[in-house]
């Protein structure tokens, strides 16, 4: 069947950025940056691996991220050190629909009990959003705060008992500092294209100069909840990011090695050339457990439309839309100077045992003034 190979608005979509709901204030202080040291033990200066996955949560019992996390946990344990991902960065929507405290014990701490790794992430919709009609009322984020942006690496009361205990991230927006990157993380919030406010935007113009110095030695990943760009026949493309990211380019002349997302529950590489000749990847994974999966839309489905000067040299290299799966990332030091690895596994259940397949790997180097001659496989 012929696929879309330019992602695609959803046609007739209401306007619901009255969703939108106010952060909690910042733990940590500004300019929210996580330095990894003291949180992976000596972390590596020549090659450092990890995981990325999204939409890991799930209401039904039989849901796929056990298998995502066993697989995902047999890779943190393997034998040469060097291969081994030395973390998680989860890209929200890490429990559903709503995010209570109450929700975590089986659909996070649960799962990923036998994740032997420090997980860092962002915050999803779901997790953003507010059950009206919850026994205890709360706050927008006030569980997620609680696990991921601590004052102190803590245990944590609605875990079940859980061993894991909080992570100190300083804000749902953050910088987390590695020797080999820097990731950025944004907070898109609740309404179905994302949303991010002024003062959020502001850092995060801040955020890429920054880290932009930093460059060539450290690899500049970007992550958010919500798609830019995506072929999906849920979601499409998310109009509000892809302004904000194109505005925020423009200003400052920067651009991320690559761009991570999840939200859209199928796995996605997009190229996006743009016209100083800078190739970025736009990479979906948000695959990582829930049950319902996200199709790839046909060209002649009349709900969608690919015809826009937003899509122009945006194509589609690769995607899976049947089955689960995550992210393994690696980023090494070589003579010529840093390389982006990513491979992306999906996850099936066979014999009663989970097994992971190598469905599409990519490799890029660190060199925005070399991207427009690099060849993508």
């Amino acid at each position: 069947m012929e696929v879309n190979n330019t992602p695609v608005f959803k046609l007739n979509q209401p306007d619901d950025q009255y969703k939108f709901l106010p952060l909690p204030a910042p733990t940590g202080n500004y300019p929210y940056h996580l330095n990894i040291d003291g949180i992976v033990p000596d972390p590596p200066n020549q090659k450092m691996v990890f995981h990325m996955a999204g939409d890991t949560g799930n209401v039904k019992p039989d849901s796929q991220v056990h298998l995502i996390v066993a697989e995902m946990a047999a890779q943190c344990n393997v034998a040469n050190e060097e291969n081994r991902p030395q973390f998680l960065f989860h890209l929200g929507d890490i429990v559903y629909h709503h995010g209570e405290a109450d929700r975590y014990e089986k659909q996070f701490f649960k799962p990923f009990e036998q994740y032997p790794a420090p997980i860092f992430a962002i915050a999803g919709n779901h997790d953003s959003d507010v059950n009206p009609i919850s026994a205890a009322p709360y706050q927008s984020l006030d569980a997620y705060t609680a696990v991921f942006c601590d004052t102190a690496s803590r245990p944590i009361s609605f875990s079940g008992g859980a061993v894991r205990k909080s992570m100190v991230q300083p804000n749902p927006y953050f910088r987390l500092k590695t020797p080999l990157a820097n990731i950025i993380g944004l907070h898109t919030n609740i309404p179905k294209y994302g949303m991010v406010t002024a003062e959020q935007r502001a850092w995060f113009v801040n955020e890429l100069i920054t880290a932009d110095a930093e460059r060539p030695d450290k690899a500049l990943l970007l992550c958010l909840h919500h798609a830019p760009y995506s072929a999906d026949t849920n979601h499409g493309s998310s109009l509000p990011m892809i302004t904000l990211l194109n505005s925020v380019f423009e200003e400052t002349g920067i651009k991320p090695d690559m761009v991570f997302s999840g939200h859209v529950h199928n796995y996605q590489r997009f190229h996006k050339l743009y016209a100083d000749g800078i190739v970025v990847p736009f990479i979906v994974a948000g695959a990582g457990g829930f049950d319902e999966l996200n199709a790839i839309a046909i060209p002649d489905d009349i709900m969608y439309t690919n015809k826009s000067e937003l899509f122009d040299d945006v194509n589609l290299k690769a995607y899976r839309d049947r089955e689960h799966g995550f992210l393994r990332m690696s980023i090494e030091k070589q003579d010529a100077g840093l390389s982006i690895t990513g491979a992306y596994y999906t996850v099936a259940l066979n014999n009663g045992k989970g097994i992971a397949t190598l469905a599409d790997q990519f490799t890029i180097p660190v060199s925005q003034k070399q991207a427009d001659q690099l060849m993508y496989s």
